[in-house]
């Protein structure tokens, strides 16, 4: 069962059927869904998405996906999920375009690592970021990731696999992200 999460200004957890609208309105916002999986989805395919994370990952105990709030209203979404693209444990994270430039993303980012290292017991985590996603790159370069290898997609593009083991950082100690 995904657990609540807080950071400093957020709170990670999990979605509610009152969340649709706001979950659907961040995945049909072209400057999230560009970079996330496939990009771009329709309405529908979003909805039926939306409906998955109950009837599937939640269900089924599958991995865990967090609405992402700030002052009580959702800003963002995050995943931590076992992916064979890289034989192991991939963090997936959005916010919302009113809440960049805020340092959030790597609130979110530091949290879903460390529930990885802490909580799962996890070695090393992975993020799967295209290239043409610079804010991103930097982000996770900052908190600890390495690239590892670059991927060319099949449109042309590159996509960059990058990894962060546990004790990366020289700094690295417990994370004040506690389950609720």
């Amino acid at each position: 069962m995904t657990p609540v999460l807080r950071t400093e200004r957020l709170l990670l957890d999990p979605y509610t059927p009152a969340d649709e609208e706001g979950f659907v309105a961040l995945f049909q916002d072209n400057r999230v869904s560009r970079w996330m999986g496939d990009g771009p989805a329709t309405e529908a395919e979003d909805r039926a998405l939306f409906g998955r994370v109950f009837t599937k990952v939640y269900a089924e105990n599958l991995f865990d996906v967090w609405a992402v709030r700030r002052d009580g209203r959702l800003v963002g979404h995050a995943e931590i999920k076992r992916t064979d693209e890289v034989d192991g444990h991939e963090i997936i994270y959005a916010l919302a375009p009113e809440a960049w430039g805020a340092g959030l993303g790597t609130e979110i980012a530091e949290a879903v690592v460390a529930y990885g290292f802490g909580t799962l017991g996890l070695t090393e985590v992975h993020a799967i970021v295209a290239e043409a996603n610079g804010a991103s790159l930097v982000l996770l370069e900052r908190i600890g990731f390495t690239r590892v290898r670059d991927v060319r997609e099949d449109d042309g593009s590159t996509t960059r696999v990058l990894t962060r083991a546990r004790g990366a950082l020289a700094d690295e100690r417990p994370r004040p992200v506690l389950p609720s």
